[in-house]
Order: C-alpha cells, then structure tokens, then sequence
C-alpha cells in the first residue's frame, strides 16, 4: 500500500489528501498547534480543533501519539497528527512526502534519499528541492508537473469569483484575536459583521455567503487573510473541494504514478 505524508492540513492539501484515499493511499496529514487555514469545512486539518472532521464524506480523526498512529485503521479515514518539523517520518517511512503547506518561500529537502518529495506552488523546483513541483497558480498551468524548474511566483491575487477579487478576501483589520460567531455556510447582507478582532469589526463588503473563516481565539496580524465571502451565495458550496485543489490533486496523482512506473 502507498504511504503518503502530508505536511498541511488547508483546502489545497486537503483535495489533495481525498484524492489518494480514495484510491487507498494510506495518507498522514501533519499540522502545526494552531493551524491558520480559512477554507476549515473542507481541511482535514481542521480535526486538531475538533478532534474529527469530515469532508465529502471522509472522515478524518486528530491522534495524539506515535502509538496512535501505529494502531490506526486506514480504511475508516485519514488521521492527523501535530508535528510540525515532520519527525513522524522516520516511522512511518512514507514513500511519498507533499509539502503542501503553501508558505511561499524555499524550503530544503534532501532528493538523495526516499521518500519521493513533491512540493506545491511558489518556493518549490522540481529537480532542486523537490522531485516535481505542483503549479498552484490559476490558468493554463494549473495543476501541471514540473520535473525541472520552478512552479511560477506568487501572484497575490486571489482568484475572481462571480465578479469578485479582492473584496471577497476577509483581512485583519488591526493585529489581536478573532473572535466570531458566525457559521460557515451563513449568509450575510452587505454591511453586517461578520468577526471581530479585539474591538474592531470586520464587515461584509457585498451580500455573500461565509466560505471560510479561521479558528475563533486565534491571534492575528493586521491585514492577514481570516475570512473568505462567496458572492454566490450557495451555502452547499461550503462542504465541497473547491476546482482549484482537485486540478493540483490530479498533478500530484500523476507525479506519483509515473514516479513509481504505476501507469500501465
């Protein structure tokens, strides 16, 4: 059975990790103590606040321990473990290991020995610090292998949705902590709040439906992403992988399968 390891636990990492399960990769996501992902109705990750979570159907359960993992059943789910430095990987032995935390910037690993690395989006090189790299960016390249090279640079334009760009993107308005009691999936009229951080209130710029919103306690810092709003107003939309992570899913699934000759 392939082992994979999944360092992050957001959206994209998140397609990612339904896809090889549902074909019964034996998938570990690792997270950090506090993960920061927005998208949380689709992230597995999302399991280290509540301890299970489930998107699309698939279950993915928070364990505690090496032991944990070592007893897990992979048939009922994904697990997913706190350990950001990845040291689970001398125990596991995956043989694949997707960075897919989407931090932006160039991040060393050794290609001389296994697993096979594959790195998402800006900071990755296929042949330098990765086996492949995973385009992230939207448009004809989305999704595509590199063997040799970089995936292209962070653009810091989030994607348009119904005619909407940067407003559909929820920022801090001043660093301290969020706080929310809004659902994902509740709708919201242009001008009403949404969260607030320390006193300071975050508001809906159009009428929408709330996509994502991170964690409420976490600590922020001013101009940070903390919310997604959907112009689409369809609150069903909220439990599904979005195109994006299914497109770069399938780039990862094809890098693994002609890496280990699996394509017949």
């Amino acid at each position: 059975m392939m082992k994979v390891l999944i360092r992050g636990g957001g959206d994209l990492a998140s397609g990612i990790a339904l896809r090889l399960f549902k074909i019964h990769f034996n998938v570990v996501i690792l997270e950090i103590n506090q993960p920061r992902f927005v998208r949380r109705s689709v992230s597995f990750g999302n399991a280290v606040y509540e301890r299970k979570t489930n998107v699309e159907g698939v279950a993915g359960f928070f364990v505690d321990s090496q032991q944990a993992l070592k007893d897990f059943d992979f048939s009922n789910g994904i697990p997913v473990l706190i350990d950001p430095d990845a040291n689970i990987r001398t125990i596991y032995q995956p043989d694949v290991l997707i960075d897919a935390r989407m931090l932006k910037k160039y991040v060393p690993y050794d290609l001389d020995k296994r697993p096979f690395v594959l790195g998402l989006g800006p900071g990755f090189s296929g042949g330098e610090n990765c086996h492949a790299a995973i385009e992230t960016n939207r448009g004809h390249f989305l999704g595509r292998v590199i063997w040799d090279g970089p995936a292209q640079a962070d653009t810091g334009a989030p994607g348009i949705v119904n005619g909407q760009q940067y407003k559909r993107v929820l920022r801090a308005p001043i660093a301290g902590k969020l706080h929310s009691e809004a659902k994902l999936g509740q709708i919201f009229k242009q001008g009403e709040r949404i969260c607030y951080v320390n006193e300071e209130s975050v508001y809906a710029p159009f009428d929408g439906c709330l996509r994502g919103l991170m964690q409420t306690g976490l600590h922020v810092s001013i101009g940070e992403k903390i919310g997604d709003l959907d112009p689409r107003l369809d609150p069903k939309l909220t439990q599904f992988v979005s195109e994006k992570s299914l497109a770069i899913a399938g780039g990862v699934l094809e890098a693994i399968l002609s890496h280990y000759n699996l394509i017949k």
